[in-house]
């Protein structure tokens, strides 16, 4: 199957005769407002598209999963005093309204899901926006976001900053969404190891996040779920304090998520807990997923493009910003290559509005240039009109003075 494919659904029909798709999920979710914060700024969703409900109640704990599909979301906030928490509110708010809007009768084909997810996002990106420009005290307010969102066997996950995504499958854990983080370019880049990046000074720079800019490019990733696979969704302040086999060991367990969201949280905050943390566990079964197969090609980081939907042809890769504009949290920002260029150091707890000089990508002459449109008059054309008007203007002159 090609990743522009669409997955074989029911009709309409049968999607209402059987609320199930077959894949049944057990999941918990937790945040934590750490050791060192005064507040937490994290935010997360669980919600049932099929049902139209969201949050943690007991139902909702061990489910099918609907025709509709489900959503999760891990959003970290940044911008200092309530304002991370306010962006952070707003992205699980608006992700959850955008997605349950275009539920409908029909089951949707994974492009339709998947393109309703990166809109959603870029939908809570633009909110996020206008409310800190229009109110001074919310101003660079931001957020991540890592969401992930399925349709029958496929489960899409699509990032803006750093947050993470990973599936345990077996006993290998795989991240399958990719930190926009300085820190991560340089460790892709080979200038940086794993060990050098524990200690790295700017490891806390990253080039995107939801409300620090009026456009996003959302990287969108996806895998084919199998039975006994694992999702983890968490934000920076469990894979900042916990190491990579850590995580595993305990996803390993095999206990109940609760149990493994307590355990993670309980870890991270004993390795100093320097940050909020938030976890999302779902663990996946069904009859209608394939079963694990150790000899099967492993599960990867894995892009998905969307083909052409409602007339959008979209692409997951990132792209330039449509103005450059940076964003800044108290973990900075910056574009590394082969992303924007524009993008300069952003903190995420103390987020500085934008200024272009500052940033230096603005402050040019050109800046301010004004272009005219040309009216592709000939020029003999323009010469007749001008000593025409010159005539009628010296006329009305010598009738004025009789």
């Amino acid at each position: 199957m090609t990743q522009s494919d669409t997955l074989p659904l029911p009709t309409s029909t049968e999607a209402q005769s059987s609320q199930s798709t077959g894949v049944h999920v057990k999941l918990f979710a937790r945040t934590d407002v750490g050791q060192v914060r005064d507040h937490n700024e994290d935010n997360f969703l669980v919600a049932d598209l099929t049902r139209r409900s969201r949050g943690l109640l007991e139902a909702n704990r061990t489910t099918d999963i609907g025709p509709q599909g489900a959503v999760f979301a891990v959003c970290d906030g940044m911008g200092g005093a309530a304002a991370g928490e306010i962006a952070s509110q707003l992205a699980v708010d608006i992700l959850y309204e955008q997605m349950a809007v275009g539920v409908s009768d029909r089951l949707p084909t994974r492009d339709e899901l998947a393109l309703r997810l990166v809109r959603a996002i870029e939908a809570a990106g633009q909110r996020i926006f206008h409310e800190a420009r229009v109110d001074r005290s919310r101003r660079g307010m931001g957020t991540t976001v890592t969401a992930a969102s399925l349709v029958d066997a496929t489960l899409f996950l699509a990032q803006v900053g750093d947050s993470r995504g990973y599936i345990l499958r077996g006993d290998t854990l795989v991240q399958l969404t990719r930190d926009q983080s300085l820190v991560n370019q340089l460790i892709e880049a080979g200038q940086l190891t794993e060990e050098e990046a524990e200690t790295f000074e700017h490891n806390n720079i990253i080039w995107q996040a939801l409300g620090t800019s009026d456009t996003v490019q959302v990287d969108l990733t996806y895998a084919e779920l199998r039975k006994g696979d694992t999702l983890l969704l968490c934000s920076d302040g469990l894979s900042g304090m916990l190491h990579f086999d850590e995580i595993r060991e305990v996803l390993r367990t095999g206990i109940e998520p609760l149990d493994i969201c307590k355990s993670l949280t309980d870890r991270a905050n004993a390795a100093g807990g320097h940050d909020n943390i938030t976890v999302i566990v779902a663990q996946f079964d069904g009859a209608t997923l394939q079963p694990f197969d150790p000899n099967a090609e492993p599960l990867k980081y894995s892009k998905y493009r969307l083909g052409d939907v409602a007339g959008s042809v979209m692409s997951a890769a990132p792209a330039q910003n449509s103005d450059g504009r940076p964003a800044t949290r108290t973990e900075p920002y910056i574009a590394p290559s082969p992303y924007p260029p524009a993008w300069t150091g952003v903190t995420q707890t103390n987020w500085q509005p934008y200024d272009g000089a500052q940033h230096g990508n603005g402050g040019s002459e050109h800046d301010n240039r004004v272009g005219i449109p040309d009216t592709h008059v000939p020029t003999w054309m323009v010469a007749v009109i001008v000593l025409g008007v010159i005539i009628l203007l010296v006329g009305a002159a010598l009738l004025l003075a009789r």
